[in-house]
């Protein structure tokens, strides 16, 4: 893998992974599209760690407060958030371990791929239409199970960590803005948990050049696209984000079933 490569796929880990267009079906098609093999599991796995870095730099004092009230003040609402969150990522937790062999094989087809990004899109979109100026910004114990549950869908590539998620919270009627700090947070725990289940893969031989900068361009992106969308959301909907992942899925079944 040349430099130019592990930038490239950084800066699409960290697109994918904050934007609700699915991180794992770009690190997945990319090489495909470009004719060059899979990357490998060692390299994904630092790039969500870097990923993992920049949401914890850029909410970091949310971090603090959730787990300082969560600690001293479990009862009152925001010392519950905290364990709402992590009770949120149980789901997800249970699927990777389940089915995370199927998920590195099985559901890496690219047909499945494009099947998920189109149909989800869908979802999003109708989710979307539902958000209100007026929607709520407190999460329930209700809203932590239903979003934690569906973020476990997200095993499956295509269908997005951080769009199933913000799709879940839009249907229970929180905010656009809300429902992806919600998202932004629900990742800390995941991305962490995953880096952690797989950094026995890594080998010192894979600690070269290529995955220095694969990870640096993904922390660095992530910050950029975690700030980007934060404002972004205060003023537009989700659908430009619809449009690209229906338009990707189309394209992924036309190029695979015709070359």
């Amino acid at each position: 893998m040349t430099i130019f490569d592990a930038v490239l796929l950084g800066l699409v880990q960290a697109l994918g992974e904050f934007l609700p267009i699915s991180s794992s079906a770009h690190l997945v098609l990319l090489p495909y599209l470009r004719g060059q093999q899979y990357q490998g599991l060692a390299f994904d796995v630092m790039l969500h760690a870097a990923t993992l870095l920049a949401v914890l730099l850029y909410f970091g004092k949310d971090w603090y407060r959730l787990i300082k009230d969560g600690l001293f003040r479990p009862k009152e609402p925001q010392g519950r958030l905290l364990w709402y969150l992590a009770l949120a990522t149980v789901p997800a937790g249970i699927a990777g371990l389940a089915l995370g062999d199927w998920a590195e094989n099985v559901f890496r087809n690219p047909l499945l791929i494009a099947t998920c990004l189109i149909v989800f899109a869908a979802v999003l979109w109708w989710a979307d239409r539902k958000a209100g100026k007026n929607a709520a910004e407190v999460l329930t114990l209700k809203n932590a199970l239903v979003i934690g549950c569906a973020q476990a869908l997200a095993i499956l590539p295509g269908v997005s960590r951080s769009g199933i998620t913000i799709t879940a919270a839009l249907f229970l009627g929180l905010s656009r803005s809300y429902s992806a700090k919600v998202s932004f947070l629900l990742s800390t725990p995941v991305i962490g948990g995953a880096a952690l289940l797989e950094l026995h893969h890594l080998t010192p031989a894979d600690l070269n050049a290529p995955l220095c900068w694969g990870f640096i361009s993904a922390f660095l992106g992530a910050l950029c696209v975690i700030g980007f969308l934060m404002k972004y959301i205060k003023t537009h909907s989700f659908a430009v984000f619809v449009i690209y992942r229906i338009v990707l899925g189309l394209f992924i079944i036309g190029f695979f079933l015709y070359h």
